[in-house]
């Protein structure tokens, strides 16, 4: 398997753009893309509602940041944090065609010997799926929150992420 845009890192979010906040993790990317400046050894990845299509996109990265609108049973609004083995194990009980790919992607990462190293993701239980492109209002207040977690995980990594002027 060939990778067409390697780097380190990647950051990808995911999401179905046309259901309220079921893009949520799309709308990270963006907002993230507006405002911070990234290293090279970097990328941010819409996903939409791609799985193992991204496998071109993630081939070679040894870091791994998903960000989601993530089902965890709970209240809308509760964010999430889950890292390496406690993904596959979120996803392994969702049933959403985005969600069923992320899980496959990464599943096949693992059984073919080329488990991506690190991988976190950083969800929000959403406030609505209705139909819709633009997030809930009470969502739209979390982007700011979220992607500075986002940020917090990179400096973690040890990567120099810097507020656009």
């Amino acid at each position: 398997m060939e990778s067409l845009y390697a780097t380190e890192i990647t950051v990808l979010g995911v999401g179905n753009t046309i259901l309220t906040d079921e893009g949520f993790g799309v709308r990270v990317i963006e907002f993230l893309q507006r405002n911070y400046k990234f290293p090279e050894n970097v990328q941010l990845i819409d996903g939409g509602t791609l799985g193992v299509e991204l496998t071109h996109f993630v081939t070679g990265t040894s870091k791994l940041l998903i960000v989601d609108s993530i089902d965890g049973g709970a209240e809308p609004g509760k964010f999430f944090h889950l890292c390496d083995d406690e993904i596959l194990k979120h996803f392994s009980q969702k049933i959403s065609s985005h969600e069923i790919g992320i899980q496959d992607l990464l599943t096949m990462f693992e059984i073919t010997g080329r488990k991506i190293p690190k991988v976190e993701l950083l969800g929000v239980q959403p406030y609505s799926l209705e139909a819709g492109t633009e997030l809930s209002d009470e969502m739209e207040e979390l982007l700011p929150q979220v992607s500075e977690k986002a940020v917090d995980v990179l400096r973690k990594w040890n990567v120099d992420v810097a507020e656009k002027s």
